[in-house]
């Protein structure tokens, strides 16, 4: 056999072999987006504070620290954390495919503000006419927290009901001989009597008191939505109705001195469920006079 009829005969035989070590082609594999199994969400985690949370995609329920919350068809929901919330909190999401997420929040102690009066008792004098009217006045408040409307304004950059010199922090609290009085539920803001006050955002008017109340004075709430809402206490005047819906920026009463009240301002509450929270967290720094 000649070398070249050999080397052909070489080539013959190695080329199965050749074909058979080739490297396999790698089948493709589906890309796993991380963030569509986790909570997205925005806003301070402390005392005080609402954030607003993206579920993760394809969740069919939430629940914070095992009790359900709405869900909200683009999978968006809200959560407030009280005053005196605990440094934990559990969110967790149902998956369509029965899978459950989970995500702890720390949420952030705060410094509140603390007034001890060691010469003066926590009670004053019980007053009779309080003693009468207060039950029928919470019980009006209870039932208008408890409405449920189709507000959406949750999902808005909450701004300021009236602008002026801020006089009372959320969350300030006094001791008298050393027991705890209630601490303040919302922000005051001073203003003359008849300043407009305006919807800090979208709502329904959930309560628009048609007397003053012994300690709100003229008061009015509105529901935001997703059990969030608002209260402004010792109003001059009210200018909407149960059951109206309000835009963002609407007038919706006047500041006064109804009530309770050493002068005239507005007190402007947030809740959400049995949560208070400090409604200088939403609306940011006061803006400049």
């Amino acid at each position: 056999m000649t070398p070249a009829a050999a080397l052909a005969l070489l080539a013959t035989v190695a080329a199965p072999a050749t074909a058979q070590l080739a490297p396999a082609v790698a089948a493709p594999t589906a890309q796993v987006d991380p963030a569509a199994a986790t909570f997205r969400m925005t806003g301070p985690v402390m005392q005080g504070g609402l954030i607003v949370v993206h579920a993760p995609r394809d969740a069919v329920s939430v629940t914070l620290d095992g009790k359900a919350l709405p869900l909200a068809p683009d999978g968006l929901f809200v959560v407030g954390f009280d005053r005196d919330a605990g440094p934990q909190a559990m969110l967790a999401a149902v998956l369509a495919d029965g899978r459950q997420v989970t995500r702890a929040l720390a949420v952030a102690p705060r410094a509140w503000r603390i007034e001890r009066l060691d010469t003066l008792p926590r009670f004053p004098a019980p007053d009779p006419v309080m003693a009468q009217l207060r039950p029928a006045e919470l019980a009006r408040i209870v039932a208008a927290r408890a409405l449920s409307t189709d507000a959406q304004g949750w999902r808005q950059p909450f701004v300021w009901p009236a602008t002026g010199r801020i006089s009372g922090l959320f969350g300030a609290q006094r001791i008298y001989r050393g027991e705890p009085g209630a601490y303040h539920s919302g922000t005051d803001i001073a203003r003359p009597t008849g300043s407009p006050v305006v919807a800090p955002a979208d709502g329904v008017v959930i309560l628009a008191a048609d007397h003053p109340f012994t300690l709100e004075g003229n008061l009015l709430m509105i529901d935001h939505g997703d059990g969030l809402n608002s209260a402004f206490l010792h109003l001059s005047r009210i200018d909407v109705k149960v059951g109206d819906h309000v835009r963002q920026g609407q007038t919706v009463g006047a500041v006064g001195a109804t009530g309770r009240a050493t002068g005239p301002h507005l007190h402007w509450s947030l809740r959400w469920r049995d949560a208070r929270l400090d409604p200088m967290l939403l609306a940011g720094a006061m803006p400049a006079q």
